[in-house]
């Protein structure tokens, strides 16, 4: 794919005699590419940024992401947009642990908790995704950053990986195992959903208390 598309002028659909014009024909396939392109690379940011914090850290992990997406004629969007996650996910966790050898350890006789939700399979969490994806669309954006922000790094990098990637249980339990430093090794997809839903419900009650107080 050219580097570079000119787009100081549009070209004529056809020659003066008639023909169809070639560079015409062949703009608008690789200008849809590059915007497509371009939100990829913006969402693997945004993801990065979640886990490790706005700045250069999320634009290496965005940019390692993007270089290794595979993106091509046999793979559809959703497939380039998980590896491109799975490549950030993976690098995050590294960096994490690196920032502390304790961030990302492992539970230890983790017990349940009495939270607003009971339900004992939350390896379906489409419902949480999609509503993650309005809020960081929406106005409560900066609000739901604050409270990423502020949680627990295992805590906020299983929401992250639940909510957002819409990683299941057992995909996050292995991640933070196989890269979450030498600490992590005893994570299970079932501490991994005691951890999403406390978060979950963390969110909700940040929210009913931020819209009480308008």
């Amino acid at each position: 794919m050219p580097k570079e598309i000119p787009t100081t002028s549009t070209p004529p659909q056809t020659t003066s005699d008639g023909r169809p014009n070639d560079e015409a024909a062949t703009r608008e396939p690789f200008e849809g590419i590059d915007s497509l392109l371009d939100i990829l690379a913006a969402g693997f940011y945004s993801f990065a940024s979640m886990l490790v914090g706005e700045g250069e850290d999320s634009v290496g992990l965005a940019e390692k992401a993007f270089a290794t997406a595979e993106l091509s004629a046999s793979s559809t969007v959703e497939e380039a947009r998980r590896s491109g996650q799975l490549t950030v996910a993976k690098a995050a966790m590294e960096l994490l642990a690196n920032r502390d050898s304790q961030a990302l350890a492992a539970p230890v006789d983790l017990e349940h908790a009495v939270t607003c939700i009971e339900d004992d399979d939350l390896d379906a969490a489409a419902e949480a995704r999609e509503a993650m994806e309005r809020m960081i669309a929406g106005r409560d954006r900066d609000r739901v950053r604050e409270w990423l922000e502020g949680l627990p790094t295992a805590l906020r990098t299983i929401y992250v990986f639940r909510a957002v990637a819409g990683f299941s249980a057992a995909e996050t339990a292995a991640l933070l195992a196989a890269h979450g430093g030498p600490r992590a090794a005893g994570w299970t997809p079932e501490a991994v959903r005691e951890l999403f839903r406390q978060a979950l419900c963390s969110l909700a009650s940040q929210l009913i208390h931020a819209t009480a107080g308008q």
